[in-house]
């Protein structure tokens, strides 16, 4: 049985379809505090499957315990995290307490409970402002901002973890940009208040909700001067976990992957290619860079290819595609609609 820490979330939701979808038995733990339980109608939904779900927050050791009691937990994968750069550089104490205590209670548990696999949603801001790209597994680790402290901070007790105990089987996926949604347009990126990420700005943009797009800096050292990232659909994103669990049923100890496309794409080119997909025109204004951001930043994906099978499939015009679907049958997010569950099309 896989737990999922944060399996309601976006990622963690992609993540539970494709587990679900591959028969493995899974049990949920989400507080809800970026996410619906909305959510867990529509992964039964697209899957037909069922699961359990523990609505608690990871930072509860007393709550968490009795998931490991009453389930048995062989692999865990652990997305359950304060998420946004800009907000950790406002509220540090916030994501330090969150992120790095969360993490503890669940490598106690884990001892506690023998459970020797462990997937770790890990980031890309762990490489800081990268020397050049594309970046590899291999790069020298900083950080520019405290949300990218506590991905690093937390690999850095994977890696003592590994050293004290062999029979620990850990995988560290460092993330690009996930982007897009699901194909059925039922489950999706739905960020509370003001989006955080670029993707989810330009929908709301692009269905009303906002007037325009904040591009935050023009003046970087790239072809357009505003910022380039390795756009991953979150599909993509998700299978990769899979293929860690599995990479980790040959006890390899400790291994780490970039998962990303290896492409860079400015704000300015996924604004066009959103453009090209929808037919609607996405207004933007420049403003300052952000505290925390850096200029580019794209992966190195061989690694993960040799030795886990995987890359990603999906183009930048298919995951503009999956976001506005997302966004245009959901315009106002996971509110009830029970007409939009029966419309999932025989693509699933």
């Amino acid at each position: 049985m896989v737990l999922v820490t944060g399996g309601v979330g976006y990622i963690g939701s992609h993540t539970v379809v494709e587990l679900l979808n591959e028969n493995y038995e899974v049990v949920i733990v989400d507080n809800l505090c970026n996410s619906s339980m909305l959510v867990l109608d529509r992964i039964r939904k697209i899957t037909n499957k069922e699961f359990k779900f523990y609505n608690l927050d990871v930072t509860d050791k007393n709550s968490l315990k009795i998931v490991f009691e009453e389930n048995d937990i062989d692999s865990i994968i652990h997305f359950a995290a304060l998420k946004a750069v800009g907000e950790s550089v406002e509220k540090p104490l916030e994501y330090y307490k969150n992120n790095i205590v969360g993490a503890l209670v669940v490598f106690d548990l884990m001892k506690e409970y023998n459970v020797n696999n462990f997937v770790f949603s890990s980031s890309a801001t762990v490489y800081g402002k990268p020397e050049s790209c594309p970046i590899r597994e291999d790069f020298s680790l900083s950080t520019t901002n405290p949300y990218g402290a506590t991905k690093l901070m937390i690999e850095d007790i994977m890696r003592d973890l590994s050293r004290a105990n062999k029979n620990l089987n850990l995988a560290i996926l460092r993330y690009f940009n996930p982007i897009g949604a699901h194909i059925s347009g039922i489950i999706g990126e739905e960020p509370k208040g003001i989006p955080n990420n670029l993707m989810p700005y330009i929908t709301k943009v692009a269905i009303g909700q906002l007037k325009e797009l904040n591009v935050f800096g023009d003046d970087y050292d790239t072809p357009d001067g505003t910022g380039v990232r390795d756009y991953i659909h979150v599909v993509d994103l998700a299978k990769g976990h899979l293929a860690a669990l599995k990479k980790l049923k040959e006890k390899p100890g400790l291994v780490t992957y970039n998962l990303g496309t290896g492409q860079g794409y400015s704000v300015l080119d996924l604004v066009k290619s959103f453009e090209n997909v929808s037919h609607i025109n996405i207004p933007y204004k420049i403003t300052d860079r952000r505290p925390g951001d850096i200029g580019m930043c794209y992966a190195d994906p061989t690694k993960a290819y040799k030795e886990l099978g995987w890359k990603a499939e999906f183009g930048i015009e298919r995951m503009c595609e999956d976001s506005w679907r997302w966004q245009s049958n959901n315009p106002k997010g996971y509110e009830e609609n029970s007409e939009l569950l029966d419309m999932i099309t025989s693509e699933i």
